[in-house]
């Protein structure tokens, strides 16, 4: 049985019974058949029902955003925004796949060779709670536009959320007349997935998660010699340079690290501020995060809404404190705020030095943790001073640390005097501790299809 509890009130919201083994082979083998039909369909037919998809998700955003904030806490406007996000991703990809998937002719001793980008058949996707309507999609939309079928295994506490979308999905398909289980959701609790991921019928695995769980997965598929995408954990820098515009860098980089109350792989979480400018960029930083409303996540006003477990914030205010017992100091937040649920406030620690744990871990909650830097080249070496490397960012109007920061920074995306963002047109991911793989773009659409080269003579 999974139990979703409502993280804004720490009450029992709903409980789902999960699927036995025989079930999961069952939803498997629907999505198996489903393929037969579904990869070799028409491009122009996936597009259809894929921008059926798109304007359902559009139809019922109000109820998948008010499921959202009850069970993992999102803001009801954050909530409406990344249903839209969810929706462009699926055009996007409806609109674009024909040029993603054209074959490229290379040439060769051959007659004619070229690289053509075949369906692998049925693909698992393991998803998170933190963004559950996008992070679905994500994977969703282009492994379906590349002719795949999809097995969503979502996480146990947004199941409310996972049936919405299996609902969307069934609906479409009921009036375009396409297979009904394109896209098939497994109920099940975490340690049943590994059954799921040795399943012959799945061709690959996609999982975004902590870099922990992503070790275990990459560890089964590949005894299993199936291909998987990791997007995986993330403690991002963010250089902030003497001679950036400072206002509009404070108000990103709270942007940022707030969004989803810190609850993000991709949000700036350690702040490395050139030493001339620090305390003032502090103080902006200081005067933005104390006017952040915090409160229910039905509410319109609600910018920071509940962590969205008990677990997750007790170990985020275990980061909080060793930091600050290690010698950093706490000038806002710090502390669980004493009302139901689980609240906790935008945090600034300033002084944070690497050894610490708000420096060496990721934090998934409002924290940031802020730290001065000597100079760019000390800057860039902090920076990459992480296991893990997902995104990086700097701020600066200098063109040779723009360069510089491009080439240096040891992260699989890097956003200059801007947010580091997902974009359906662009590729995402990370290398080291954070994964490996591409999601979004061309890359990501080509991840879950045989480049098959072809020579003929």
């Amino acid at each position: 049985m999974l139990t979703v509890t409502n993280p804004t009130t720490g009450m029992v919201l709903e409980t789902y019974p999960t699927l036995s083994v025989d079930d999961i082979n069952q939803r498997i083998t629907q999505a198996t058949n489903a393929y037969q039909d579904w990869g070799s369909a028409r491009l122009s037919l996936r597009c259809k029902v894929m921008l059926g998809v798109a304007a359902k998700l559009r139809e019922r955003k109000q109820a998948l955003a008010e499921m959202m904030a009850l069970e993992m806490g999102k803001p009801i406007r954050e909530g409406l925004a990344e249903v839209e996000k969810a929706a462009w991703c699926t055009e996007h990809y409806a609109e674009q796949a024909a040029v993603y998937l054209d074959s490229e002719s290379i040439e060769s001793d051959a007659v004619q060779s070229y690289v053509t980008y075949q369906p692998l058949g049925a693909v698992l996707g393991i998803l998170p709670w933190n963004a559950p309507l996008w992070l679905a999609f994500r994977f969703l939309a282009p492994a379906l536009m590349a002719g795949n079928t999809c097995v969503m295994k979502h996480d146990p506490n947004v199941q409310g959320c996972a049936q919405l979308i299996e609902t969307v999905f069934d609906d479409v398909c009921a009036v375009n007349k396409v297979p009904a289980h394109i896209m098939v959701n497994l109920t099940v609790a975490t340690e049943q997935i590994e059954a799921a991921i040795r399943h012959p019928a799945i061709q690959a695995v996609s999982f975004t998660g902590s870099s922990a769980a992503g070790a275990k997965v990459a560890s089964i598929a590949a005894a299993e010699i199936k291909h998987a995408v990791l997007e995986l954990g993330g403690s991002d820098p963010c250089i902030v340079m003497a001679d950036a515009d400072l206002d509009k860098a404070a108000d990103i980089v709270v942007l940022s690290r707030m969004i989803n109350a810190g609850q993000s792989c991709i949000a700036a979480k350690r702040i490395l501020v050139e030493a001339p400018v620090y305390d003032d960029f502090v103080d902006k930083l200081a005067s933005r995060m104390e006017q952040l409303v915090i409160g229910d996540p039905l509410l319109d006003d609600t910018q920071i809404g509940p962590i969205a477990r008990q677990d997750l914030m007790n170990n985020l205010h275990r980061q909080v404190a060793d930091t600050i017992n290690a010698g950093a100091r706490c000038l806002l937040g710090g502390e669980p705020l004493h009302r139901p649920g689980f609240y906790y406030p935008p945090t600034l620690l300033v002084d944070v030095e690497p050894g610490m744990a708000a420096f060496e871990e990721e934090t998934f909650g409002p924290v940031m943790a802020v730290m001065k830097v000597d100079d760019f080249e000390h800057a860039i070496t902090v920076a990459n001073a992480t296991e893990y490397g997902l995104g990086a960012s700097i701020w600066t109007n200098t063109p040779r640390q723009k360069r510089q920061a491009i080439l240096r920074l040891q992260a699989g995306q890097v956003a200059v005097n801007g947010i580091v963002k997902t974009d359906p047109r662009l590729p995402s991911g990370g290398i080291k501790k954070s994964g490996y793989g591409r999601e979004l773009g061309p890359q990501g659409i080509r991840e879950f299809t045989n480049a098959k080269q072809v020579w003929i003579g």
